[in-house]
């Protein structure tokens, strides 16, 4: 966060998961049908780049690490939904729509009477949302609550814990989005509060990998996608290797059990396609137990 204001790739990331349905041809890898809603009168215009410049390669990449990462997450959410999960935490929220799709069948894994949901974010960027559910007439559901968190500087489990979080019960966390804009003094601090949470709780991480593990087409996102972000002010401060990944889980209590890129995080059939989405190497998803 810049000088108090609502993270602009938050913006860009809702754009990519409302135009994939509209852009992208089957089998369609997640489907939010509450993303071009909530962004209101900016949906045309945004998903119009899609629909006009869809394969250039910021835009489908944008596509791809989005609709995948989404995928995996909500589908890990519904089986331990299944299984009674109780609390599901988003750490860096953005303009995520889980919480107000659950009781429509909606995504992967979401399901009526499902866990109790924490939004945890910068307050400028909660407050830039609340805005955008009134405009859209989308109500916040009961079983929500706003965190208001800085990753710099506060400590997120205890702000949780504040807004009525159990960090005594399992939970799910999920950091998609975050862990690369922050420092690694922040990051490791984070991980050090995640891995005093209840036995059986789980967090999946999205990292961006170094450039000597980069593919060629993660390379050409990268350049394209770092300079966007470098522009608006939210550059891309820590890259991690796999080993790194596993190493500083392992140092604050947390065990890998699954680190997968793009092409691993949905079924293998999805991608035999004919539009612009590929997988590449630029961003993996990491899920560690406690």
């Amino acid at each position: 966060m810049i000088d108090g204001r609502p993270s602009r790739t938050a913006l860009f990331t809702a754009a990519a998961r409302a135009a994939h349905p509209e852009v992208d041809g089957e089998p369609l890898l997640f489907r939010d049908t509450l993303a071009a809603p909530l962004l209101g009168d900016l949906a045309a215009e945004m998903v119009g780049y899609h629909r006009a410049q869809g394969d250039h390669p910021i835009l489908s990449g944008t596509r791809t690490l989005t609709v995948t990462r989404s995928h995996y997450t909500e589908r890990r959410l519904g089986e331990l939904a299944g299984r009674g999960l109780g609390q599901y935490v988003i750490l860096g929220a953005g303009l995520d729509t889980y919480a107000y799709r659950a009781g429509d069948g909606a995504g992967d894994g979401a399901r009526g009477g499902g866990p109790r949901v924490f939004e945890a974010d910068h307050p400028a960027t909660q407050e830039w949302k609340r805005g955008l559910l009134a405009a859209a007439g989308i109500p916040v559901p009961d079983g929500l609550t706003f965190v208001p968190v800085d990753f710099e500087s506060d400590e997120p489990v205890r702000r949780l814990a504040d807004e009525g979080f159990d960090p005594g019960r399992p939970a799910l966390v999920s950091w998609l989005g975050v862990s690369v804009y922050l420092t690694p003094d922040a990051l490791h601090a984070a991980l050090a509060e995640f891995g005093r949470l209840a036995p059986g709780s789980e967090l999946i991480m999205e990292y961006l990998l170094p450039p000597a593990l980069r593919d060629e087409a993660g390379a050409a996102y990268a350049d394209f996608s770092g300079r966007a972000v470098s522009d608006l002010d939210e550059p891309h401060r820590t890259f991690l290797a796999p080993a790194e990944v596993a190493d500083a889980m392992a140092a604050h209590g947390l065990k890998v059990v699954e680190d997968v890129g793009t092409r691993e995080a949905v079924p293998a059939p999805s991608w035999r396609r004919s539009d612009a989405l590929c997988p590449f190497d630029f961003a993996r998803l990491v899920r560690a137990t406690i």
